[in-house]
């Protein structure tokens, strides 16, 4: 990992920097430069000075930053003197830029800053068009301004030639002050300044861009910037609808402003083409009542420091969403917050501490925490006498008194008072940082105190004047108020500047900050003084290396010489920057560890070193504190992104790739919310979608060109029958995403484990199984939950049709008649064990059409209007054997195209089906009016998955129906009736909560094989024939649990029914040609019932719950043809009173094959109201008006 700097600036605008490969801060070579903020790119940091002007520092690299100066020299020919720089008044100037429009003489060129240097003088490019040339550089034309080619012709009436110098950026490594823009006037004073953009999208790798916020609440980017040009060419302003107090902008294409008044503002459309963006979307701030204090963005997130010193996180940020979409509180009080790079997360706290944020990722860009940013600081600086080598640190030790004790602070701490007897010289000395003395650092060879007087006083030279602050300096207003004097203390021998520079100086150690307290300047406690003065009469300490450990004074301007002398511990910071500091989760930084680096201290007095021992305790304490609180619990986000193809919603429909995140924010007492984005470009326009978690209703695979797609429905796509449909390019991404985005659908509802004994069960006609977790308000006669905003997930599996009951059994028949019983435990997630390879087996079809004509008889050239001679079984899509393919990718082949015989209505020995015409019945025999035929081919595919369910051989079965009773019933055995795929009837015996699959099968004779049979309650068992004709069981009890005989029940006049289903009380059958009936006169006394009424047409399925709920699979939505048949309906208004209902209500739809409710006996609560005197109780609701049974199409 290359080597990065992070950058920071204390409160008295001194310029820090920490590289990733060290241990210690450094301060900027040059001591008098002071800022106000800096903002970091991946190879220069910008800043803003005390004085008002914008600075650069551009990191040293092997390779130089050069520009080139280019001028072209132009030439008219005449008779008299052939070529020459005088030429016609409309023509170029005599030197010009390539364009000719611009002047450019050699003298007009200068430096653009003392940054720059010239390489040499004004040389002529001797090539032409990138080809050396023989010319002398010069290229010809007939006239300004043509096409220039070296070759000179004889009509070549004007020529030119480039001149080019080279100019070479010298300031690498340093602060240089960027030159003001001449002859405009730049946007001064500046208030703020962040650069970004150069990860510009499509893009990465682009040239950085520098904004800049003015006092007058102007923005103003910097134009011109190129890696030849890193200091920009002038200030640009951009308009803005309100002032802005402080801007950031991202690597990317993103740019967020802080308001005077305290909001947000966007800045859109920004785009290489675009730098500058398009307009503005303003934006709230995260507190109703708080206005925000600082905004810092990334390549996709924006956080936010409001004035109560609270963390937010604004979720949803994307390229195409730049706006986002909500806010979260994240922990922690801080000041200011830095987006760097890779999106980490870098802060300055209120206690004024550095601090970084754990565990961002892209996965997780919150983080999960702070912790502090633990490096040394100070640097080492020996300083060796004239003659002694082995003498490290030269000055005269002296006992701890107020006024010779030495600061914190550099060359802008203050004189402190003197002593006025022992004041012999003017020469002044620092005052007391802290309540403690700081402790001087020694080599391992320490010089004694004998030995450092035996150093000649003649050898000090005169040194560099202490630097006296600006004006301007807010270091020096911090401190005016403070006066100036003397101090009779000795100094420290002083030593030619030659030898300092040769020798290391001597180590000194950072006294620690008190705790509590923010001002740096205090006096050193007087008690602790003469404790010192007793010490020292008592007996010298010896450190280790045999010197005396005591304070030690040194003159102002000895302690100016020496760069890092004086300067405090863990100042107080104000500011950072991590715009090009590369830290990720994997990188290995020392200072980046929840406990900070120790700095070693040398020997005390006794009094000192109590002194330094408890507030070195008390400093540990107070870190401890600072760094737990940041680490309580927080909110954090979590996003999974990835690439998938969308059906595009409008005209023309087609796939388009897209980009999609889900973004997942988990609050303080573990609640989650979820929101699913799908980016997309639309004429070159970055847009995109959302969905919320909390509002999806389904997701269900669905077959569509052989994609691995599936469908994600929400409430109001599921009214408008357009969902969203989203495809993955390998199955595992599909499942992927699908299990995702069902886990997190199920965790916002509170939904965990396998489904509840309550639970509707369905299955779409693709064989995926779907469940929906009812409520009391499902069947409620007031306020019942609408159809579309049930919730369906699916369970692992696949299934033609699906039976349950309200005791906990669930038995299934796949497409090849095989039957399966659910074995997930309730209540618990299935076990390893419960889940078992299913397998299912389907035929494909497709038909082959054909129409007779007089010459050649039957032929596969029909009339220009007749469906297509391959099609499918409507006729309206053309399906050949080469383009037909399984349902979805996860099918496979198991056999080839063969001729399918069993259709419903016969057909010949060739398997050929004839009518009179397209679309009419066709019938199995031919006759003189058939002009067309059809004939079937089918062709089988198998499908493999893993689920809970449990295979019940042998025999395959074509319907089966489970006794539906009460949540509270007891039930020893439980009948479980189905019909074997030759139509024979069937009784489960042993059937149990504990042995779903029963034991043994025991067989019911009948005269003809039957298509359908359920079993409801009070033992009633109706089933359907293959003819359509109705039959009852009668006498069927636990004791007899076949019954005894069947009795005959008439059917709707000149109607075939097709399935049947039976509640508690009621009867609902539906016929060949998609009608519901409802069979009246039902009761316990005469279970057969009287007659048939009709309820609604549009109907393929219906199931009747133990409450004698309706439910139903309608063929079509009215009002939306296009829609694939089948869509959920529920019928509202069935009651004790009305068993019929009243009106439908349209659910999920698009490929619905089979519903069951008969395991939903869940009833709503019924509320005890006060009756009035003498009124008796009633516990029917009340009444309904009666309306005109609904029909499914015209509603």
């Amino acid at each position: 990992m290359p080597i990065t700097l992070l950058w920071a600036v204390d409160v008295y605008g001194r310029v820090y920097s920490l590289s990733t490969a060290g241990q210690r801060w450094q301060r900027a070579d040059d001591l008098l430069l002071e800022l106000k903020r800096v903002t970091a790119g991946k190879d220069r940091c910008w800043g803003i000075g005390c004085d008002h002007h914008v600075y650069l520092n551009i990191m040293p690299s092997e390779t130089s930053v050069r520009y080139r100066e280019e001028t072209y020299e132009n030439q008219r020919w005449n008779p008299v003197d052939g070529f020459t720089d005088t030429l016609l008044p409309t023509d170029r100037w005599p030197w010009s830029d390539v364009t000719g429009l611009n002047p450019q003489p050699l003298h007009s060129f200068q430096l653009p800053s003392s940054s720059w240097e010239w390489e040499g003088d004004w040389y002529v490019d001797q090539s032409c068009g990138g080809e050396p040339s023989q010319t002398g550089g010069w290229e010809y034309a007939v006239d300004f301004p043509a096409n220039f080619s070296p070759d000179k012709k004889w009509n070549s009436c004007v020529r030119r030639r480039r001149w080019i110098r080279y100019r070479r950026y010298i300031a690498q490594g340093t602060w240089a002050k960027i030159p003001l823009d001449h002859p405009r006037k730049p946007p001064l004073p500046l208030c703020d300044i962040s650069c970004g953009g150069w990860e510009m999208s499509d893009q990465s790798g682009r040239y950085p861009y520098l904004w800049a916020v003015s006092q007058q609440g102007q923005v103003c980017p910097r134009e011109g910037i190129h890696p030849r040009v890193p200091e920009g060419s002038s200030w640009e302003e951009v308009e803005v609808p309100k002032e802005v107090s402080q801007l950031s902008a991202g690597p990317g294409d993103l740019l967020w402003c802080l308001l005077w008044d305290g909001n947000l503002m966007v800045r859109t459309g920004l785009s290489l083409d675009s730098p500058t963006g398009t307009s503005w979307t303003e934006v709230e701030s995260p507190g109703k009542e708080i206005e925000a204090l600082h905004v810092a963005v990334g390549v996709s997130v924006v956080w936010v420091v409001t004035k109560d010193y609270k963390v937010w996180f604004r979720r949803g940020v994307n390229s195409h969403n730049p706006c986002g979409s909500g806010w979260i509180s994240i922990g922690g009080e801080m000041i200011m917050v830095d987006v760097g790079l890779n999106d980490q997360v870098w802060a300055v706290g209120e206690d004024r501490g550095l601090y970084f944020r754990m565990g961002v990722t892209p996965l997780e860009p919150s983080g999960n925490g702070w912790i502090p940013v633990s490096a040394q600081w100070g640097s080492r600086k020996e300083v060796v006498p004239a003659h002694r080598d082995d003498c490290e640190f030269g000055g005269q030790l002296t006992e701890a008194t107020q006024g010779s004790v030495l600061s914190c602070t550099d060359s802008d701490s203050e004189v402190g008072p003197a002593d006025p007897q022992n004041s012999t010289t003017d020469t002044p000395v620092l005052e007391a940082a802290a309540p403690s003395v700081v402790p001087l650092g020694g080599a391992d060879t320490p010089t004694s105190p004998l030995e450092a007087d035996d150093a000649p006083s003649s050898s000090k030279q005169e040194l560099p004047k202490p630097f006296i602050p600006a004006s301007d300096s807010f270091i020096n207003s911090l401190v005016s108020d403070r006066d100036k004097t003397s101090s009779s203390q000795p100094t420290i021998t002083e030593f030619p500047q030659e030898e300092v520079e040769e020798k290391a100086p001597a180590t000194l150690l950072p006294s620690p900050e008190p705790v509590g307290h923010d001002v740096p300047w205090m006096n050193v406690d007087l008690e602790g003084a003469e404790a010192g003065r007793n010490a020292q009469r008592a007996g010298p300490a010896v450190t280790e290396g045999g010197a005396a450990a005591a304070a030690a004074t040194y003159s102002l301007e000895t302690l100016e010489t020496f760069q890092g002398v004086g300067e405090e511990d863990g100042p107080a910071w104000t500011w950072i920057s991590g715009g090009g500091c590369d830290v990720d989760t994997s990188s290995q930084i020392s200072w980046l560890s929840p406990t900070g680096l120790l700095t070693s201290s040398l020997s005390l007095t006794p009094v000192q070193s109590a002194a330094w021992s408890k507030q070195q305790q008390q400093q540990q304490d107070h870190r401890e504190q600072i760094s737990k609180k940041p680490l309580e619990r927080s909110n954090s986000v979590w996003v999974r992104k990835g690439s998938l193809r969308w059906w595009r919603d409008w005209k023309p429909q087609r796939w388009v790739d897209v980009g999609v995140a889900l973004e997942q924010s988990t609050r303080c007492d573990g609640r989650k919310d979820s929101i699913f984005f799908v980016y997309y470009t639309q004429y070159g326009e970055k847009k995109y979608l959302h969905v919320f978690i909390s509002e999806m209703t389904a997701l269900v695979p669905v077959p569509r060109d052989c994609h691995y797609s599936f469908a994600v429905y929400t409430a109001q796509r599921t009214k408008h029958r357009w969902p969203l449909v989203l495809a993955a390019q390998t199955e595992k991404d599909m499942n992927d995403w699908l299990c995702l985005l069902s886990d997190c659908c199920c965790e916002s509802r509170g939904i965990t484990g396998p489904p509840s004994r309550q639970a509707v069960w369905s299955t779409t006609s693709k064989g995926d199984i779907m469940v929906h977790e009812p409520s009391f308000s499902l069947e409620t006669t007031a306020n019942t939950l609408p159809c579309d905003q049930m919730f369906w997930r699916q369970v692992p599996g696949h299934l033609r049709c699906v039976e349950s009951n309200s005791l906990g059994l669930v038995w299934g028949i796949g497409w090849d008649g095989t039957a399966w019983v659910y074995s997930g435990h309730y209540g618990q997630q299935p076990t390893s064990g419960d889940a078992v390879h299913q397998t299912d087996v389907r035929s494909v079809h497709v038909y082959e059409n054909q129409r007779w004509n007089p010459m050649t008889g039957y032929t596969d050239k029909g009339l220009p209007t007749d469906r297509p001679m391959w099609s499918d079984e409507s006729g309206l899509r053309e399906s050949t054997k080469d383009n037909t393919h399984p349902p979805s990718p996860q099918w496979s082949w198991v056999s080839e195209w063969t001729v399918d015989y069993n259709v419903f209505g016969g057909t010949d020995k060739e398997g050929w089906q004839y009518a009179a015409d397209f679309p009419v019945t066709f019938h199995g025999h031919k006759t003189i009016k058939d002009f067309v035929r059809r004939r079937r081919w089918m062709r089988k595919c198998k499908i493999t998955l893993g689920g809970p369910w449990q295979q019940v051989p042998p025999i395959p079965l074509s319907d089966v129906s489970l006794m539906p009773c009460l949540a509270q019933s007891r039930m020893e055995h439980v009948p479980v009736w189905a019909l074997s795929d030759k139509g024979d009837v069937l009784c489960r015996l042993g059937v149990s909560p504990q042995e779903p699959a029963g034991s043994s099968w025991l067989h019911v004779g009948t005269d003809q094989p039957f298509k359908s049979i359920s079993f409801g309650g009070a033992n009633q068992v109706w089933a359907i024939a293959k003819d359509g004709s109705v039959f009852y069981r009668g006498s069927v009890s636990p004791q007899n649990p076949a019954g005894e005989c069947w009795y005959h029940i008439p059917s709707p006049p000149r109607q075939t029914l097709r399935q049947l289903s039976v509640g508690r009380t009621s009867v609902f059958t539906v016929d060949e040609n998609y009608n519901l009936w409802y069979r009246q006169g039902v009761t316990p006394s005469y279970p057969q019932g009287s007659t048939w009424e009709l309820i609604s047409n549009n109907v393929t399925k219906v199931s009747i719950g133990p409450l004698d709920q309706v439910w139903i699979i309608a063929d079509k939505v009215p009002g939306f043809p296009a829609e694939t048949a089948g869509a959920v309906c529920h019928r509202l208004g069935v009651g004790p009173v009305q068993s019929k209902g009243q009106t439908w209500d349209y659910g999920i739809g698009g490929g619905w094959e089979h519903i069951s409710v008969r395991g939903n006996s869940a009833e709503a609560p019924r509320g005890s109201l006060p009756a009035a005197a003498g009124s008796p109780r009633s516990p029917l609701p009340r009444r309904i008006p009666s309306q005109v049974n609904g029909n499914a199409v015209g509603v």
